[in-house]
């Protein structure tokens, strides 16, 4: 019986006088050098990203990384007002609500670009996906918008940055004939969203389709520190808190 490899990392260390990440001095050639977008690709990823792969990962950061009063920013400002000593459990909070719903759709969606690029027919493996959502009465990852109607802007305007990084390959056409696809099967015009559209940009920068839902919650992180200091200064907690207990009454029958 074979004994198990032992465990290394090829992250980081650090010396007396340096720290060294992928094997590069973080003092002499990070620092000062790279931006955050290209030091998120770099650490994760093991290489440098291109020009075009910086300039389309970093919008999808400040895509995902504010869209008002959503369950993540909520969760986050009445954890903070009950907390305020821990900024870091009211963010944590918030980002537990990163998920397949709101913010963190891209995870199924890049399973489904998955699917569609691994089949020989793009067009007809797409109407397969949709007929089988549509079938089972189940949305499609990525696509719909409660608010953004009848398209998403900060999809529209993605996919247009993408292909003007000469950036827009396979995963964006796919999920343009996903797009498609989607509005035949269920009748009528579905929007693709920013999280489809981000699925598509990533998998087209290079990024593993495991790790999609990774740049949401370091978009969102950024996101909700803005809510925690807005907080400090302007209240809301006292006023989303009886909102909701005037949205949510009680229908028992004590004290009536």
């Amino acid at each position: 019986m074979s004994l198990p490899q032992k465990p290394t990392t090829s992250i980081a260390t650090s010396t007396r006088d340096d720290v060294f990440v992928r094997d590069k001095s973080l003092c002499r050639e990070l620092i000062g050098k790279l931006s955050f977008t290209e030091m998120i690709f770099f650490q994760m990823l093991g290489r440098m990203p291109s020009a075009a792969q910086t300039r389309v990962v970093d919008a999808c950061l400040v895509t995902l990384m504010e869209h008002g009063l959503t369950p993540s920013a909520i969760a986050t400002r009445l954890v903070y007002s009950s907390a305020p000593e821990a900024m870091q459990s009211a963010v944590a909070a918030g980002l537990a609500a990163v998920g397949s719903v709101f913010v963190g759709s891209m995870d199924g969606t890049g399973e489904l670009l998955k699917r569609l690029l691994a089949a020989d027919d793009l067009e007809r493996e797409a109407e397969r996906v949709a007929a089988e959502h549509r079938s089972a009465r189940k949305p499609v990852p990525g696509f719909g918008h409660p608010q953004h109607e009848p398209d998403d802007p900060r999809a529209i305007r993605l996919i247009e940055l993408a292909r003007e990084e000469g950036l827009a390959g396979a995963h964006v056409a796919a999920i343009l004939a996903l797009a498609r696809a989607v509005d035949t099967a269920f009748g009528r015009h579905i929007t693709l969203n920013a999280t489809g559209a981000i699925a598509a940009l990533l998998g087209d920068a290079g990024v593993p389709y495991e790790i999609f839902r990774g740049y949401a919650i370091i978009a969102r992180c950024a996101g909700l520190v803005g809510h925690v200091h807005e907080e400090q200064h302007r209240p809301t907690m006292r006023t989303l808190w009886e909102a909701a207990d005037r949205a949510v009454p009680y229908d028992g029958s004590a004290g009536k």
